[in-house]
């Protein structure tokens, strides 16, 4: 079953500003909503939630409407954090602040790893609380990264580099700038451009014009000291918009470079600003899917053409294979993505998919085995081609490859491959900028490959776990022409959905169809008990009121954060009746032999283990030639789309229900399921024969 939660950062939400919330719906922080969300929290002295903020939602799921007055250690805190948490709230509630990084429970089931500051509060009667502030903690890693990023910028660059506020004064500028205006680093702070540089109000409308425009200004020319020929200097002036996390302006990047003495610092700006937008960029564009063959293919994208003429990802097999196999496949490696900007690269030879042997104290196995860099020129080149039959590459490589980079891709300790970037004899080596930028590139998309392997390993075992549980054939019964379908949410999310018929005495069958929540392995295990106990309960003749009952009592067995739908029905051949009774599952469509389109009408009744067992039984007569169509709400319910839309395409898509029915279910899922799905999807449809 989809979250229903979104992450993503909200606009400026601050208490007063929706009259329709209740004021307990603290906002966001606001001089971190761009670059930081941060969830603030409140714990009263009986330890249960006064103020919850939409910050706070967005990243952990739960509403304020939901949070506020729950026990925030029963429903934020892992069991086995709770001795943690409460060793924790003791030290706050003494008066101390305390700095931590804990999992927190999202509304889903699943845990958020968070960095969270705990500091002491007191309430209107004096009692010591806690105010909780937390970041999810991969946000405050890669705010972490950005920022080391651009420290290394402003150190390292011989370029003056500046940084200007919306009122375009100073924020930051580099000693090379501070060099070229011949005025001291803190005396630019606070400063406009003319306020340091009399006469330069010329630099200062480009600026303004970038800041209105949100284009930028590349290689602007400007010229100062021209009375005076022996100091005249040229400089080559380039702006871009500086964009907060919202895509708002919120100042202009500088950067100024003398090119009164030749073209070598002009390069050097140009390849200073290239380095910077691939830094921005590889933050999006690496790591956007857990595929593993699309995250070799962004890695690749993104070193190639700017950083260099070819990249090539190659995975050992040993560490993508399953243990049982990775004996066999030591010392293999698979080229998972390659690009070469020069069209006479034999191609043969750079087929995605290859696989070659490391042969011995070659320079793949010394890179891969000490898990160090190598940098290859010239002569050297040869040697990326240690294997036999390979001569036209080899060739290609001596007479076109100028330098070379081998660079081990390692993540949480393992060397998963190599990544090899050249450049051609056409342009210059690497140098030590660019092997840092390569590097830490490499070792990004060694994580994100990781991240992508363990994940495929888990929806593979998730995908197996419930393709044994959930036997896809239905049985032959009694008045009734059975099919079904089960789709994962695209090729990589595994849920509970699942369906299934039984027959029962006196020629009645049994229709289920549930979704329980979450993804993954678990969700594929809870699914296959709740169809066991379901089978077991139908064959007992266990009316359907009753046997919601059960299964709530058997997911409420589970654990507190257990949750599903499901839809019971029994139908009768012989007196046309059908039994049905729903636990938070969408209603089924019934179409008659005319086309006729209905959706069963009555209360869903609460979904199985929140505790309520009030669901109501509803009898509906089916007649001859009638489809019953049941789903679970990934086939109607979508991020972004009306649910009222997705019922009026299921319902347009049982207008002409003749013909075989496991054609009227593939043209059904192909007009009502969405390009790209949020959450699996079940349906099984039954059709009344005639009596």
């Amino acid at each position: 079953m989809a979250s229903a939660s979104h992450r993503g950062a909200r606009a400026h939400e601050v208490i007063g500003e929706t009259p329709d919330r209740d004021t307990y719906a603290v906002g966001h922080a606001g001089v971190f909503r761009d670059l930081l969300p941060l969830a603030l929290w409140v714990v009263d002295a009986e330890g249960r939630l006064a103020q919850w903020s939409l910050a706070a939602q967005d990243l952990l799921g739960h509403t304020p409407e939901e949070m506020v007055g729950r026990d925030a250690r029963s429903v934020l805190v892992p069991e086995e954090n709770l001795e943690l948490a409460d060793r924790l709230a003791r030290a706050v509630r003494s008066g101390a602040a305390v700095v931590a990084r804990l999992p927190v429970r999202h509304r889903d089931g699943s845990v958020v790893d968070m960095e969270m500051w705990h500091c002491p509060i007191t309430d209107e009667r004096g009692r010591a609380g806690v105010l909780a502030i937390a970041a999810e903690t991969s946000a405050v890693e890669r705010m972490r990264d950005a920022l080391a990023a651009l420290e290394g910028l402003f150190t390292q660059s011989p370029i003056g580099l500046a940084m200007l506020g919306p009122d375009l004064r100073f924020l930051r500028v580099n000693e090379a700038l501070a060099r070229i205006d011949g005025v001291p680093v803190a005396e630019h702070v606070g400063r406009r451009v003319t306020e340091v540089a009399p006469g330069a109000g010329a630099l200062e409308s480009v600026m303004r014009q970038v800041l209105e425009r949100g284009e930028a200004v590349v290689d602007f020319r400007y010229t100062s000291g021209a009375s005076d020929p022996q100091r005249t200097r040229t400089w080559s002036c380039s702006y871009a918009p500086l964009l907060g996390g919202t895509g708002r302006r919120v100042g202009v990047i500088a950067s100024l470079i003398d090119i009164s003495e030749g073209q070598r610092a002009h390069l050097e700006a140009e390849r200073a600003r290239q380095r910077l937008a691939l830094l921005a960029e590889a933050g999006t564009q690496m790591g956007s899917t857990l595929d593993l063959t699309q995250t070799a293919q962004e890695v690749v994208r993104v070193l190639v053409p700017r950083l260099a003429d070819s990249a090539d990802v190659q995975l050992l097999e040993e560490a993508m294979a399953p243990d049982e196999t990775a004996a066999s496949a030591h010392g293999v490696v698979r080229r998972a993505a390659v690009t070469f900007t020069d069209p006479a690269a034999p191609a043969d030879h750079l087929a995605v998919g290859m696989t070659v042997q490391v042969p011995p104290d070659s320079v793949y196995e010394q890179v891969i085995s000490a898990g160090r860099p190598m940098n290859l020129y010239l002569g050297d080149i040869g040697r990326l081609i240690p294997e036999r039959g390979a001569d036209r590459l080899r060739d290609f490589l001596y007479a076109r490859v100028g330098s070379a980079r081998l660079v081990p891709l390692v993540a949480r300790g393992t060397v998963l491959g190599a990544v090899v970037v050249t450049r051609t004899r056409e342009r210059e080596p690497f140098d030590d900028q660019d092997t840092l930028l390569i590097d830490e590139l490499v070792a990004r998309a060694a994580l994100n490959i990781d991240n992508a392997r363990m994940y495929g390993r888990e929806r593979d075992a998730a995908l197996t776990l419930q393709r044994s549980l959930m036997n896809p054939s239905l049985p032959t019964v009694s008045g009734l022409e059975l099919t079904g379908r089960y789709l994962p949410a695209g090729d990589h999310e595994v849920g509970g959905d699942w369906f299934d018929a039984v027959a029962l005495s006196g020629g009645r069958t049994a229709l289920v169809i549930g979704d329980v929540m979450g993804h993954g392995i678990h969700a594929a295990a809870v699914m296959g008990q709740l169809r066991t106990a379901v089978r077991t309960l139908a064959r007992r003749d266990t009316p359907p009121d009753e046997l919601l009952r059960a299964l709530d009592a058997a997911v409420a067995d589970l654990g507190d954060n257990e949750m599903a739908t499901c839809l019971y029905a029994v139908h009768d051949p012989a007196t046309g009746h059908c039994l049905v009774a729903r636990a938070g599952h969408p209603p089924p469509v019934i179409a008659d032999a005319r086309g006729e389109v209905a959706f069963l009408e009555g209360a869903a009744g609460p979904p199985l283990g929140v505790g309520r067992q009030d669901w109501e039984v509803q009898r509906v007569v089916l007649a001859p030639g009638s489809l019953l169509v049941a789903y679970t709400d990934g086939l109607i319910e979508t991020r972004g789309t009306d649910l009222d839309q997705g019922m009026r395409r299921l319902a347009q898509a049982l207008r002409h229900p003749g013909g075989p029915l496991d054609r009227i279910c593939d043209g059904l899922l192909a007009h009502v399921m969405p390009e790209v799905a949020d959450d699996d999807v079940a349906v099984l449809l039954a059709r009344i024969l005639s009596r």
